[in-house]
């Protein structure tokens, strides 16, 4: 696939790391020749100077020979624009816009984006997508990963299996001997930076972190099988005023059963149009990593610390420091991938900004009848939520029958608004939903069993 990705910032480059993957030929267009530096010199990209809201630079880019655009830039008028001319001057099929402000997202405009006006086929908001992401962790103290799917229905789970976890050391297929009310379908585990499909035979271990899903009805019946109860959160520290801190604390503001929140930001005048939009949180104008600065916080009384700087470093030496001073979890994320190698505090939470921001452009990127895709923290693999249509391959043929590609697994079946854990000689019928685990290494033959 040929592609154009208007912006190299954090957002920019967490998507170009994700494509560069597969067979896709990709130009990135960025003002700051700086970022395009970065880019070209990690990846296999062709750097442009100039902005994507120019048509000579979008001819420069090959346009007329491309089959999608990505405008990503800190700009939503220039990312506007950048698909206007894309569709008007050099008809580039597919067009997907980052845009932030709450102004250009609000359903009473929801008409403008369409052919005749505003040619955006999709609309993304990654700092938006990123603070839910949190906000659903915080909401499930403990969970590496907290996804909705099948109408919500269905919830997608990551934990990691400590040393009290009554399940370790006992293989799956034993597991409801121990917890008769443990109702999952078991996706993936990592262990030791290693993913794989776990098997009857295979056992939990310490440190292990596993993804399964559970009816949602059943969620806390799970957590408890693990013996993962949390208390709820009630206090919340931010560190980092970026527009996520602005997001996730209007999410909490709006939360009855949070009664605190805490942002630190060291710049001033960032501090100030944050106090500005917010209601009742607090905000600290500050150095993130003064002590003084972080106890005046009160992290010793935090339910959990969330770092969301744009700095890495900063992220990964946080949950070290909040944790010796008090805060009882933390959640940091991670804007590089080129760091997840790095990780020092397995304690911790880590949101990868890839896979968050990945995750909703999946869908249009995959060549598959695919209703919702998230892609796992660390791209380690794939959930996909397929439907079959009525020309499906798939139809009337029993799951046993179907060739999948190693390192991947139907996990889920969702018909007539019921989900279930099939077995292997349950048969697809029309309109079924599947839900499917890909790992990285088989998304392309996946793409071609459920085309």
């Amino acid at each position: 696939m040929k592609i154009i990705i208007g912006g190299a910032g954090s957002v920019g480059a967490s998507i170009i790391g994700y494509l560069t993957q597969g067979s896709n030929d990709i130009v990135v267009i960025d003002s700051n020749s700086k970022n395009l530096d970065e880019i070209s010199g990690t990846w296999d990209v062709r750097p442009i100077l100039g902005s994507v809201s120019h048509p000579e630079t979008l001819k420069n880019a090959n346009a007329a020979n491309t089959d999608l655009l990505l405008s990503v830039t800190d700009s939503d008028e220039v990312n506007i624009v950048a698909c206007q001319l894309a569709h008007t001057l050099f008809n580039i099929p597919e067009k997907i816009a980052r845009l932030d402000n709450e102004e250009f997202l609000s359903p009473d405009w929801a008409e403008l984006y369409n052919d005749s006006d505003a040619p955006i086929d999709l609309i993304i908001s990654p700092d938006i997508s990123i603070a839910t992401a949190i906000y659903n962790l915080i909401k499930l103290p403990g969970a590496l990963e907290s996804l909705s799917l099948c109408d919500d229905k269905l919830k997608l789970v990551g934990l990691r299996c400590n040393r009290k976890c009554p399940l370790i050391k006992t293989p799956l297929s034993q597991l409801s001997l121990l917890a008769p009310e443990l109702d999952v379908s078991f996706v993936n585990l990592i262990r030791n930076g290693s993913s794989f499909i776990p098997r009857d035979e295979d056992i939990l271990d310490e440190g292990d972190e596993v993804y399964f899903l559970v009816e949602k009805n059943k969620l806390y019946d799970a957590i408890h099988a693990f013996d993962m109860d949390k208390p709820m959160v009630e206090r919340v520290v931010i560190f980092g005023g970026s527009r996520i801190a602005l997001h996730l604390a209007k999410k909490l503001e709006r939360d009855d059963n949070i009664l605190s929140v805490k942002i630190i930001e060291g710049d001033a005048a960032a501090a100030r149009r944050l106090a500005k939009h917010l209601n009742t949180t607090s905000v600290i104008n500050g150095n993130l990593m003064n002590d003084a600065i972080i106890q005046e916080a009160g992290i010793e009384n935090a339910d959990v610390a969330v770092s969301i700087t744009e700095s890495d470093k900063d992220n990964m030496l946080f949950p070290l420091l909040a944790g010796s001073l008090g805060a009882t979890s933390t959640i940091s994320l991670i804007n590089s991938r080129a760091y997840t190698n790095l990780l020092n505090a397995p304690e911790n939470v880590w949101v990868d900004r890839s896979s968050v921001t990945i995750s909703h452009i999946l869908k249009e990127i995959r060549k598959a009848r695919i209703v919702k895709a998230h892609s796992l923290g660390r791209g380690f693999g794939e959930i996909w939520e397929v439907k079959v249509g009525e020309t499906s391959k798939l139809l009337e043929k029993k799951l046993s029958a179907l060739k999948l590609p190693p390192n991947s697994k139907i996990c889920a079946l969702y018909r007539n608004e019921t989900v279930s854990f099939p077995l292997p000689q349950e048969k697809i019928g029309l309109n079924d939903r599947l839900v499917v685990y890909v790992g990285a290494d088989a998304v392309k033959k996946a793409e071609k069993l459920f085309s």
